[in-house]
């Protein structure tokens, strides 16, 4: 009994909080739910980014769906990556069950069945509100590194950008992009080598076979205008509760390389556009990534540079990311070092590999006297997860293998007619979900080119109109010639002389007969 109530006192203590903080759960010992010993996660904390890791059906969709609706209901928006297509029940409350009450009679606090203000955005042609980026925003580094270029290629594209900024040519989609890349080494040669020197057809080759590969992967879709603003997703509805905005990605797993493409642009559009906001007492935003694994394995080395680099950034921006994830090494270790919060539910230990990765994820929490944590690892329950977190000052809470509390949300998916009403009252839809294709570099080169055609046509006739006039000229003066030349012996033998010189001869010759 002494050990139990020495776990509570130890459980309670490093969860005593001044600010305000989410209560994912409570502590359990042995086995055993400890009432009352609940485990808190503080709002001053949660822009310190997070991993929620487990196997498959050990309840981390949930654990995901309790933190959103606890953001949401402190009024800070979320962004939830649903590449499993579960999550949209967050929109409506869930329905009341016996193994819930039973739940939370453990942890020591109640349930109430809520939904919560959802926003469905999409990448592709689902439904929902369409998310798009230019390729100007871009820039001709992040594209480079997106698209894996070499060093020649990236300068390349470096010179493609300069050029349409100083003519004016807005890149907006990818046929724009295509559309210059070809016009630099035909139509364009002579002008880009005037002004930047000569691009190689080599390489602008390579550049637009990597482009599309990536375009059969979806970019067109997502490349374009209108270009969504990275403020709407800091929304609150009229109660001040945050905006919970749910990406669908169910169709994007054979595109993992537009899911990277988007998150980078993502993260680097939040961490360009967004105030520095130092150490506040809560985030503005979080950004849970389901499948985490899809943007690390498909990343190249300065992609996952990159990522790296935001991550390590942004939290002065007060956006915290959080990685959801069958297995803690999906994701790199330069970023699970920057990881305040860890959500680490069962881990299974089928072959010899999954040990070895059981006892490196049991080093990655604090030491503790209550548990095995390697063993506790494998052990866990469904809706039951070992959790580690930082407190108000920054220091790691006890380590509390936790059941966790229920969503108050409907565990499951919204049918297509919710669905349907709940897109009719989107105000964001109106708003980006109309295709724009204004006057950008593919028309404007298209017109240079067809202007182009036009004066070489016209400079062909005007051509061919001059040897005309000059053939017939030449042909008159010919004609004269011989005209000019005959001109004499005609006149000599039409002569009054002559014709009275060959009748004198005539004359003589009959006189002789």
């Amino acid at each position: 009994m002494a050990r139990k109530d020495d776990f509570l006192k130890h459980i309670q203590d490093g969860n005593t909080n001044k600010g305000e903080f989410i209560t994912l759960g409570a502590a359990m010992l042995d086995g055993e739910t400890i009432t009352n010993a609940l485990v808190n996660v503080p709002l001053k904390t949660l822009n310190r980014h997070g991993l929620i890791a487990g196997a498959t059906g050990t309840g981390k969709t949930k654990t995901l769906q309790v933190l959103a609706e606890g953001l949401s209901e402190k009024g800070i928006p979320v962004l939830l990556m649903d590449i499993k297509g579960d999550l949209s029940g967050l929109a409506v409350p869930g329905s009341p069950h016996v193994k819930i009450d039973e739940r939370h009679a453990k942890i020591g606090i109640p349930h109430e069945a809520k939904g919560f203000p959802v926003e469905i955005l999409t990448l592709s042609e689902q439904d929902g509100v369409r998310l798009r980026a230019t390729v100007s925003e871009f820039g001709p580094v992040l594209l480079s590194r997106i698209l894996e270029l070499t060093e020649t290629q990236s300068g390349i594209v470096s010179v493609i950008f300069k050029y349409c900024d100083d003519h004016k040519m807005p890149l907006l989609d990818i046929k724009d992009f295509k559309k210059i890349l070809q016009y630099s080494t035909q139509e364009g040669k002579e002008a880009f080598e005037s002004e930047y020197g000569r691009i190689s057809t080599a390489s602008t080759g390579a550049i637009l076979r990597k482009l599309v590969a990536l375009e059969q992967q979806g970019a067109d879709l997502f490349f374009g205008e209108t270009s969504f603003e990275v403020d709407d997703l800091l929304r609150v509805d009229d109660n001040g509760r945050g905006y919970i905005n749910i990406l669908r990605l169910t169709d994007i797993q054979d595109r993992p390389k537009l899911f990277s493409t988007f998150m980078l642009t993502l993260l680097a559009e939040i961490y360009s556009t967004f105030p520095e906001r130092g150490d506040t007492d809560r985030p503005e935003l979080v950004i849970f990534i389901e499948e985490a694994h899809l943007i690390f394995n498909e990343a190249s080395t300065a992609l996952l540079n990159q990522i790296e680099s935001i991550i390590k950034l942004i939290r002065s921006k007060g956006v915290g990311i959080y990685f959801v994830t069958q297995n803690p090494t999906d994701v790199p270790e330069a970023v699970l070092s920057q990881l305040g919060l860890k959500v680490q539910h069962a881990l299974r230990a089928f072959t010899a590999k999954d040990r070895k990765a059981i006892k490196l994820a049991a080093q990655n929490y604090p030491d503790t006297i209550y548990y095995d944590t390697a063993s506790v690892l494998t052990s866990l329950g469904t809706g039951e997860a070992l959790v580690s977190a930082l407190d108000e000052k920054g220091r790691p809470t006890p380590l509390a293998a936790t059941m966790m509390r229920a969503p108050m949300s409907r565990m499951d998916i919204l049918s297509e007619s919710e669905l349907a009403d709940l897109l009719s009252k989107s105000k964001l839809i109106k708003k980006y979900n109309e295709t724009i294709d204004r006057d950008s570099a593919y028309e404007m080169l298209n017109r240079k080119i067809e202007k182009a055609q036009a004066e070489d046509e016209k400079e062909k006739v005007k051509k061919e109109l001059e040897d005309l006039k000059k053939a017939q000229s030449k042909q008159r003066t010919t004609t004269t010639r011989r005209s000019s030349a005959m001109n004499p012996i005609v006149k000599v033998l039409t002569s009054a002389t002559f014709i009275r010189s060959v009748f004198g001869i005539l004359s003589k010759a009959m006189k002789k007969k």
